[in-house]
């Protein structure tokens, strides 16, 4: 029997060494809540004001984001274990915010 080849691991955002901002009110919120701490799926889907948390993320991913989701071990209300996904910020990510925040407010382009 042959060994598969190995695959390559590819992410949903291109490598960008700058976040490009937003104007959009459901990434504000995101990016907002995020700052202040890691959330699951569900939770970003309330703050953001969405209903496909995923989608938004993968959004900011491709304005400059890194936004990994972290599987925790979790278990549910049934008591089954599961594993749902914890997105954050990195702190190349908390930078480029920040410094997209500081552009912002010294009129510079969203």
């Amino acid at each position: 029997m042959k060994t598969p080849a190995a695959t390559k691991v590819t992410t949903s955002a291109p490598n960008s060494a700058k976040f490009t901002g937003t104007d959009n009110p459901r990434h504000l919120r995101a990016i907002t809540a995020l700052l202040h701490r890691p959330m699951p799926r569900e939770n970003l889907d309330t703050v953001a004001g969405c209903s496909n948390g995923p989608e938004l993320v993968a959004e900011l991913r491709r304005r400059g984001l890194e936004l990994p989701c972290k599987r925790i071990n979790f278990v549910d209300r049934d008591g089954f274990t599961c594993r749902p996904g914890v997105y954050f910020l990195t702190e190349a990510d908390r930078r480029k915010v920040h410094q997209w925040q500081a552009r912002r407010m010294n009129g510079g382009a969203a």
